[in-house]
């Protein structure tokens, strides 16, 4: 697995530096993750995938939080037009009726009561150490940095097409309606990585900007993994629970 400390040394065609994004994520994305390997094998305990859904909450609430950060951090009116959209994706017209609301939808689905999930307080340390590391970078790097971190979303329909055929035929109590969140990122994680791709493609213009992007691609591939870590560590079997968190109802 490469590193990618120094691959934009000698500076890179747009073509190149995409070249390298794209391995960034064929490399280091969470699809590569033991623990989703498991979730897509049918093995893990419906404990597991409660824990999943509630500390994967932690990070779906604070999405907007860092768009907006970004949105207010850019000059250019069609940037944040732009932008913009993937607040109201996950937020919605009400708040309460988007992409966040979706995935209440899909941890009550699983069992888990609502206003412990939107509570945030039985997530991980590590979730909550790992989902502020994300936002504080989207607010104190550059804007050309938080527009990179973001690539992930170029892997996000390769991660999809894996998680929900799986689910749904490998966990009975798993349904089309549990998994509603999923369908509309199919179509809108595509268009938002396009323009962040293409926004990238064009301000990354010399090879210390270039190396600052893939290591901002770096890190948020970091920072995917580092809460599956968390999971695997901590509900795995033997798997040692911290004090405070999510402790899963004997099945």
């Amino acid at each position: 697995m490469s590193d990618f400390a120094d691959a934009a040394r000698n500076g890179l065609t747009s073509a190149g530096l995409e070249e390298v994004l794209r391995q960034v994520g064929a490399e280091r994305y969470h699809n590569r993750h033991p623990y989703h390997h498991k979730m897509t094998a049918g093995t893990l305990t419906k404990a597991e995938l409660q824990a999943w859904a509630l500390n994967r909450y932690c990070y779906q609430a604070m999405i907007p939080r860092k768009d907006a950060t970004i949105v207010a951090r850019a000059a250019d009116p069609e940037f944040r037009v732009e932008w913009r959209r993937r607040i109201e994706d996950h937020d919605g017209t009400t708040g309460w009726d988007g992409g966040i609301a979706r995935w209440i939808k899909l941890a009550t689905g699983l069992g888990l009561d609502e206003e412990m999930v939107k509570s945030e307080r039985f997530a991980l340390p590590a979730t909550r150490f790992a989902v502020g590391a994300y936002l504080s970078f989207c607010t104190n790097r550059s804007l050309l940095e938080a527009v990179a971190s973001s690539l992930t979303e170029l892997f996000s329909p390769v991660i999809i097409g894996e998680r929900v055929p799986a689910m749904l035929a490998k966990y009975s109590y798993v349904t089309e309606d549990t998994l509603a969140y999923f369908m509309p990122r199919l179509t809108q994680a595509p268009r938002d990585s396009d323009f962040a791709l293409a926004y990238v493609l064009r301000h990354a213009t010399d090879p210390e900007k270039q190396q600052a992007v893939i290591d901002a691609l770096v890190f948020k591939c970091d920072i995917l993994w580092a809460m599956l870590d968390a999971l695997d560590y901590a509900y795995g079997e033997g798997g040692s629970i911290p004090p405070g968190a999510f402790v899963p109802e004997v099945q």
